[in-house]
């Protein structure tokens, strides 16, 4: 089962269609996975903040568990990112959750910026995550501001890391 739907902040009805597309083809893609590991699972698309957003969810089968580790995921999301490109040969910002991981890593995320919080109320001037994806990155940032703080990310690559300070 397919479900589209757009938010009030969603760009353009031009873009929106563009960002339907890739995640019609994601689906596609990943359904073909899917099926190849044998696991059942149903897509539902969004379009939200300039994204398209695909996830795959199961009531039968507890199989698709196996695919919702934060490692697993991101590779998945590469993969299908890749496909995705290379149907519309534009770069892909999408957004794969599953078996809702997306929502797992948050409540981690949130308790990281906790115990951040704990460092610089016992005295630290700052507090520094461990390394993160951009996508992690941007929402400790989301976290960090909804409790009144600053965050900035330092370095490159895979050791990219956001820093929390009082403002």
């Amino acid at each position: 089962m397919t479900q589209v739907s757009q938010t009030e902040d969603a760009p353009t009805e031009s873009t929106v269609s563009e960002l339907e597309k890739e995640g019609d083809i994601a689906a596609d893609y990943l359904e073909g996975l899917l099926d190849i590991a044998d696991i059942g699972g149903d897509m539902a698309l969004d379009v939200k903040n300039g994204r398209a957003y695909v996830s795959v969810e199961s009531d039968d089968d507890d199989s698709i568990r196996l695919l919702s580790h934060p490692d697993t995921v991101q590779a998945l999301q590469e993969l299908t990112r890749l496909a995705v490109q290379n149907q519309t040969d534009q770069f892909s910002r999408l957004i794969l959750d599953i078996a809702g991981s997306r929502d797992v890593r948050r409540r981690e995320l949130e308790t990281l910026v906790d115990r951040a919080v704990v460092r610089l109320d016992e005295g630290a001037t700052q507090a520094s995550l461990p390394a993160m994806t951009s996508y992690e990155r941007k929402l400790v940032h989301d976290i960090v501001s909804e409790r009144g703080l600053i965050s900035e990310s330092y370095g490159e690559g895979a050791d990219r890391h956001t820093v929390i300070r009082r403002s």
